[in-house]
Formats: C-alpha cells, structure tokens, sequence
C-alpha cells in the first residue's frame, strides 16, 4: 500500500510548518507531501498565521526534497487561468526534477472565493473539461508547434506551449505531461473525465462502504472508452488519527477537534493493530493508495508512529 501525507494548510500552518512536515515525510520513508489549494480556514479555526499559495510552496518544497513526489489534492480551477496554470505546473516539475502529480478539481468552497474576490460560477464542469483539454494540450503540443484552443469558457492563439513538463505523459508517453488525480463522488461526469485524462482516481473522505461502487463506476467509464481500467491507480483520502494506545488516540483526536468513535468510523484512526486492520481492509475494497490528511502539522510524532509501527505491518 502507498502511503502519502497529505496536509490542509488554511486550517493554520506557515511555510515553514509545512517544510518540516515535508522534510519528515522524506526523512520517513513515505512516498509523497500533498497540500490542498484553499484560501481561506474551515470551521471554528481562525487560520493563522494565513493562507499560503499551494504552487508557490510546492515550488519552494521542489529545492528542499530530493525523492518524494509533490501535488496538490486538488487545485481549484477557480483560481487560475489554465495557461498559467501549465507553466505553473511545468515550472515546478522542472525544480523537482520530474516529481509533480497535479490534482485538479471543479472548486467547491464559496466562501473563500468571495473572501478573495474571485468569481465562482455556478457551472463549474464545462470550465473545468476545457482546462484539461488545454493542460494537456499545451504541454503535449511538440517542441517548435503552436497551440490554439477555441472553447466555451477559454480561447488561446498561437501558443507556444512552453515550458513542457520534465515528465512523460503516463497516458500517452511520446508527450509531455504530469500524473493528473480526478476525484469525486459524481456518479457520470466525474468517473467520465477521469477516464479521459487522470492517471489516478480519487476518493477523498469517501463512506467506506461505498468505495467500490466509487472505483466500480470510474473503470465502467474506462471501458466505455477503451481504457483498460488497470491504468489508473485508485486511491482515497482519509483523516489520520493513531495512537501507541488509547490515551494518545484521544489526546491527538481533541487535538483537531473530533471524536475518536468518529473518526474511527469515517478515517484511519485508533491504536496502531486497528489502523493496520483498516488498511487491510481498504486493500481488499480495491485501495491503491492512501493519502493520509494529517492536520496537527506540528505532531510529527504522529508520522513517525505510522512509518515505525505501522507500515513494517503491511502486507
């Protein structure tokens, strides 16, 4: 099993927090640091000390790693052009020397964009069908080639297409491209753009009964279009919660504000057998890989239980 951390920055954590939790997942053996791209806090939490630009930190975080993969789960299309958005991407896979997955999404928090005073159409999927259709594009359009695009929502004219990702598209080799996540729980649209452009699918904070229906319905779409389900990678986020013992599960679950029943049913969360019992399980539901959202970014202890106790427990 794959495991990633993924962190949720708004809640209230610097550049430098985040650093220290990317250095610690490097350090530990985990596979990838992903962040996700909000502005503004959620719940009660006041966000100090401010939101941080998920592209401008992965850039930075791109010089100060050497191995784990970096991405974001997921970019909000609200908030970037999509010509910009591929030199973005571009640019930092090339500070990383070829280690950045792109997760992007539809956008869903109304608020923040109000906060900010950024536009938040109430249709957001023909936008975001177009932005994919130009990311991908851009960067597979041949070196010396122009690249146009005359859609609802985009036009571009003679692009140059450049800069070109150092990656290979996993979809189609013979171009540039960055590993694209599409998430969701849609039962047509969604399963639908995953099968056209994402090399992984993902479900995040998904019911856990209802993971295979969710995967079930992204390789029907696969089908549908001549892919061989297989190519994708099938992952869900889930929130973090283990503990040595019981007393640290309560202490590091009153940390973010829950309750450990709850989170037991709805994350990965108990002492370090139940946690590895609730991997397995996930495993046999079809669970490639798991992004674990870990959000006291201060209790690195809390990574370190996982990669010391439970990873060498995984089959």
């Amino acid at each position: 099993m794959d495991l990633r951390i993924f962190t949720e920055p708004q809640q209230g954590a610097s550049y430098t927090d985040q650093l220290a939790v990317a250095k610690a997942t490097e350090e530990l053996g985990f596979s990838a640091f992903f962040r996700s791209d909000h502005f503004l806090a959620m719940g009660d939490g006041d966000g100090l000390p401010g939101p941080t630009d998920s592209w401008v930190t992965l850039g930075a975080l791109a010089r100060e790693t050497s191995r784990i993969r970096l991405g974001t789960l997921v970019t909000s299309m609200t908030f970037r052009y999509p010509g910009m958005l591929a030199v973005q991407v571009a640019q930092v896979d090339e500070m990383s020397g070829g280690r950045v997955e792109l997760g992007l999404g539809a956008g869903w928090f109304e608020a923040e964009h109000a906060a900010y005073g950024v536009p938040f159409p109430a249709k957001r999927f023909g936008p975001l069908t177009e932005q994919l259709e130009i990311l991908t594009g851009l960067w597979g359009t041949p070196l010396g080639e122009t690249f146009d695009y005359h859609g609802e929502h985009y036009q571009l004219s003679r692009s140059p297409a450049l800069p070109k990702p150092v990656q290979r598209d996993p979809a189609r080799p013979d171009r540039a491209g960055v590993p694209i996540i599409i998430g969701g729980s849609g039962p047509r649209r969604t399963p639908a753009l995953a099968a056209r452009f994402a090399s992984e699918y993902n479900a995040s904070f998904p019911p856990k009964d209802q993971i295979p229906a969710l995967f079930g319905r992204v390789r029907e779409a696969c089908t549908a279009v001549g892919r061989d389900p297989d190519s994708l990678t099938y992952s869900v986020a889930l929130v973090l919660c283990a503990g040595a013992d019981e007393a640290q599960v309560v202490r590091r679950a009153e940390a973010i504000g829950r309750e450990p029943a709850e989170l037991r049913r709805n994350g990965l969360a108990g002492t370090v057998e139940e946690v590895v019992e609730q991997i397995e399980t996930l495993r046999i539901q079809g669970v490639e890989r798991i992004y674990l959202q870990t959000l006291d970014l201060q209790d690195l202890d809390h990574l370190d239980l996982v990669a010391r106790e439970v990873v060498p427990r995984l089959g």
